[in-house]
């Protein structure tokens, strides 16, 4: 793409372009080579984008962009800018949402030739969008996926380094998704991402809420302020959607659900136990997998699932619902339940040779714990078990404190025994974690150890445990590294339970 067609939005700045930014018409013609907001990443041909963040100003290093071969800035301020620069300026109030529809369009705006769903909500976004892809896959809608764990479609693999992506990111991997055969894509959508306009150009169909619950409050300093973020991916987005019809799948148990406001042109549809479009009830479960009733203003359907706990069944409500929206029936979301393997890190079982029982779970909120331990509970209330469970878990350092005693008396009222341990430590000194963490608890309360090796924790909670019982292992689910200070270590909860796991 050209320098002039990338900046034809802007009409005054294009006619004058001679005028406002002394650049001749040949240096307009110019190609493209990328769109960055990071100067380590810009080469000759590049448009420098000057973001203001949290930490450090982009305005800062215009200098370092220019040597760098940037022929074009997009800035908030101009003052900062050399005056022997011979490139295109285009000074705007907002450079953090002018990144956003520039990647779309340098992209040629992808999310248009695709039908996209969102997930937003605390707990429940990847689960979703896993079944989402499974679903459509199986009926040969091939979906690519943009999430927490990584981007993928079909045999085609990216890392993920956050759980939405920045604009230019997030836009080029649409135009790869289409590229590699995709017709849909299924796209996690966090709170930070909706209130830095990263998604603000992509065009959905299809959105979905699970939940709001206590967390990321070190960002948004309080609850409405986490709601409000959501809230824009049902409103602001909705309305700038070229897409018809628009829906929306919302868990009305949640309070935050009841709450939630659709743009005029969506078609609400609610689920959850109580009175809803999608009303479930549960009939039978195990650790093994669930069945329940689902009523809608369809049909009423028996469901056998593959998952255990009340959380997925939540989760595969919303994904029926949503594929409802795609195009398919009922039914074939049912058959594609079936052969469901299930999500990585998201109440994932263990496999071992033993009469004990150990899962792998990403609940690093309150909410997410209490809902997973509920869920344990159920089933060993269910099945009628006389095991114990067995919790092990720790909090991130640098991240919300609150949260921190919360957990701890969660997991006392629902385990049996609880191994308190460090989850990604960070710069944070992880004994002062732990001390925070012991403040939930009890006075008196003795069944829980204090241990800041997790591998160690994990190795004497899978030892202490007996047929029977069940050791939950929470917080980290599927990442397989472990942060302390500033190194980024190999670490997989997953893979340390297995080794133990299987010891004779």
């Amino acid at each position: 793409m050209k320098l002039q067609q990338l900046f034809s939005l802007f009409e005054v700045a294009a006619n004058n372009v001679d005028l406002q930014n002394n650049m001749d018409s040949a240096h307009f013609d110019q190609e493209i080579s990328s769109i960055c907001f990071d100067t380590r990443q810009v080469t000759p041909g590049s448009v420098y984008v000057a973001i203001r963040g949290v930490k450090s100003d982009g305005h800062e290093y215009i200098p370092e962009a220019i040597k760098n071969g940037a022929i074009a800035l997009v800035v908030e301020s101009a003052d900062r800018i050399p005056n022997d620069f011979k490139g295109y300026v285009l000074a705007v109030p907002d450079s953090r949402k002018m990144l956003d529809t520039l990647a779309s369009r340098f992209y040629h705006f992808p999310s248009e030739n695709l039908f996209c769903l969102g997930v937003t909500g605390t707990n429940g976004k990847t689960s979703i969008t896993y079944l989402l892809e499974h679903f459509l896959n199986s009926h040969q809608k091939t979906t690519g996926v943009m999430g927490t764990v990584n981007h993928r479609v079909q045999d085609h693999i990216w890392n993920s380094e956050m759980t939405t992506p920045d604009p230019v990111t997030l836009q080029k991997r649409l135009r790869e998704f289409i590229e590699k055969g995709a017709l849909y894509c299924a796209m996690e959508v966090s709170s930070h991402a909706l209130d830095q306009n990263r998604a603000d150009s992509v065009h959905f169909n299809t959105v979905i809420f699970t939940n709001l619950t206590l967390d990321h409050l070190d960002y948004h300093k309080d609850m409405n302020s986490y709601f409000q973020a959501k809230q824009r991916l049902f409103t602001d987005l909705m309305w700038s959607s070229h897409k018809k019809p628009l829906f929306a799948i919302v868990n009305v148990d949640d309070s935050y659900g009841r709450r939630l406001k659709l743009a005029e042109p969506v078609v609400g549809w609610t689920y959850g136990q109580t009175d809803s479009d999608f009303q479930f009830k549960i009939l039978e479960m195990n650790f093994s997998g669930t069945t329940f009733e689902l009523k809608t203003p369809i049909e009423v359907l028996k469901i056998q699932s593959p998952l255990a706990g009340v959380h997925n069944v939540y989760n595969v409500v919303a994904c029926m619902a949503a594929c409802l929206t795609a195009g398919l029936s009922l039914e074939q979301s049912h058959r594609a339940l079936q052969t469901f393997k299930g999500i990585p890190g998201r109440l994932q079982k263990v496999l071992a040779n033993t009469e004990k029982t150990v899962f792998i779970d990403y609940a690093h909120t309150p909410d997410a714990l209490e809902n997973t331990l509920k869920s344990l509970q159920k089933i060993k209330q269910e099945t009628q078990s006389k095991g114990k469970i067995i919790t092990v878990f720790g909090c991130g350092g640098d991240r919300d404190k609150s949260k921190r005693p919360l957990m701890a008396a969660i997991a006392e009222k629902q385990s049996d025994f609880v191994f308190i341990t460090s989850d990604n430590p960070r710069t944070e000194d992880p004994q002062a974690i732990l001390n925070d963490i012991e403040k939930g608890f009890q006075a008196g309360f003795k069944n829980y150890v204090r241990q800041s090796d997790r591998e160690l924790a994990i190795t004497l909670a899978i030892a202490q445990a007996q047929d029977g019982d069940v050791v939950l292992i929470a917080g980290k689910g599927h990442e397989d590294y472990q942060i302390i200070g500033t190194t980024k270590n190999h670490f997989s909860d997953y893979e340390v339970a297995e080794k133990y796991l299987n010891q004779k």
